[in-house]
């Protein structure tokens, strides 16, 4: 790593753009629900930011993040120093002492925010899963940088209250693009679905039936024990457990709006027996099918 800098340059690059908020406005944010779960401080671009350098020995109040689109640069951090590449982005949590810098021959593009509110530890949290990695790589899409580019306009076209709450909204879109990109798409991008994904739609299309496990793991052709371990390790639950989740999911909704009879509903799911319907609800919800119907009524 070429650690010599012959020139240090905090700010001025040809097409950067950058905005700070004023002490009121952020303040406004702090104690404005729901903006003060999660607001921007600080928002710009930096591209191929030639000598662009920062050195903060205590840090700052407010968490940043970084995503880098070219070039290379360099963060020091309490925990080691680390290297970004294009498509990496870094998260450094409120408070952390950091010293981070453009490589000198193939200086960084950047997108870069500084952010607060409550829920701000969260999302620092996930996106450096867990703090297991302040740096880490997410595959280019058009559609973040689409979206930071109107979260930029929003903030460049004033400071109303609609405008600080949208952005307060699609701050956390555009945050949790990057903790589960998988999930990250738009009718321009649609990703793949995966074999958890497929099998919770083949579910959905058969919910009026009594499925096996081996039927389900046959869908997406997997052994029923593999389909099991991907499946509760993706979602936390075993595939007949979140079966049985998604058909008292759809009675709550016949219990509300229908006048159907809870033999008729157990039916309509494929569960001829109302008293083992009852219990699988009692089980998911707390409260027995009449009990929901009685509650939602009021």
């Amino acid at each position: 790593m070429n650690k010599a800098l012959p020139i240090r340059k905090k700010d001025g690059f040809e097409g950067q753009k950058a905005i700070v908020l004023s002490k009121k406005v952020k303040e406004l944010c702090s104690y404005t629900p729901p903006i003060n779960a999660l607001y921007i401080t600080d928002i710009g671009y930096y591209p191929n930011a030639q000598y662009h350098f920062r050195k903060r020995t205590r840090g700052v109040p407010q968490n940043i993040f970084i995503y880098c689109v070219e070039g290379t640069g360099y963060v020091e951090l309490p925990m080691g120093t680390f290297k970004i590449q294009p498509n990496n982005y870094l998260i450094i949590p409120a408070d952390m002492a950091h010293n981070y810098r453009a490589d000198t021959k193939k200086p960084w593009s950047i997108y870069w925010i500084h952010f607060r509110g409550t829920q701000a530890p969260y999302y620092t949290s996930l996106l450096s899963k867990q703090s297991r990695q302040p740096v880490n790589y997410v595959s280019y899409l058009d559609e973040r940088i689409k979206v930071f580019n109107e979260l930029y306009r929003t903030i460049e076209d004033g400071y109303t209250l609609e405008g600080l709450i949208f952005n307060t909204v699609y701050l956390g879109y555009f945050l949790i693009s990057f903790c589960f990109p998988e999930r990250f798409s738009t009718k321009l991008h649609k990703p793949q679905e995966n074999e958890v994904e497929q099998a919770i739609r083949f579910m959905q299309q058969n919910i009026k039936r009594t499925l096996k496990l081996e039927e389900i793991a046959s869908s997406v052709y997997l052994s029923t024990s593999q389909f099991s371990s991907k499946f509760k390790s993706k979602t936390g639950y075993s595939p007949m457990t979140y079966f049985n989740q998604l058909k008292i999911q759809r009675a709550c909704q016949l219990l509300q709006f229908t006048e159907m009879r809870i033999k008729e509903i157990a039916l309509e799911f494929g569960i001829e027996d109302p008293y083992y319907f009852s219990r699988l609800f009692i089980k998911t919800m707390g409260i027995s099918p009449t009990e929901y119907r009685n509650k939602a009524n009021k």
